[in-house]
């Protein structure tokens, strides 16, 4: 009987994302969705409602910073080993309005044993930068971010 293949870096950074999302009560709270999980790579979008605005009738910045976070999460487990964020730092660079739909692309810069770094960015649907975002990550070794 032949063996099993292992699952390619692909098809386990797709467990990853099913398994994730049904899970993340906050992402899909804010309307957030994943278009792509890649290894080390995660982009997700989301449209600002009218609860999202803040006094200046603009998108409330840590909105678009949760929306950085959740594909910063997305992409430092895509090789299903859990890990968390240890810290980020996020400039806002322009004002997230009513309606837009804003995407954050975060790729891996770096990792290495037990951390690593990731950028983002996030735009809105004319492609202008609404922030940037750099995570720092801590995986625990030895346990999956998703089971089975």
């Amino acid at each position: 009987m032949p063996e099993n293949p292992a699952p390619t870096p692909q098809q386990i950074a797709d467990k990853v994302r099913e398994g994730m999302f049904v899970n993340d009560r906050a992402s899909k709270w804010l309307g957030m969705q994943i278009l792509e999980v890649t290894p080390g790579r995660a982009v997700l979008s989301m449209t600002v409602r009218d609860e999202m605005l803040n006094g200046h009738d603009i998108c409330h910045g840590g909105l678009i910073t949760t929306l950085a976070d959740s594909a910063f999460a997305f992409a430092c487990n895509s090789y299903n080993e859990l890990t968390v964020a240890s810290g980020f730092a996020v400039d806002l660079l322009a004002p997230g309005r009513l309606g837009d739909v804003l995407t954050a692309t975060c790729h891996e810069v770096s990792k290495a044993g037990r951390t690593g770094v990731y950028d983002c960015e996030v735009i809105n649907q004319n492609g202008v930068r609404i922030a940037v975002f750099r995570g720092r990550s801590y995986t625990v070794k030895g346990k999956p971010a998703v089971a089975g």
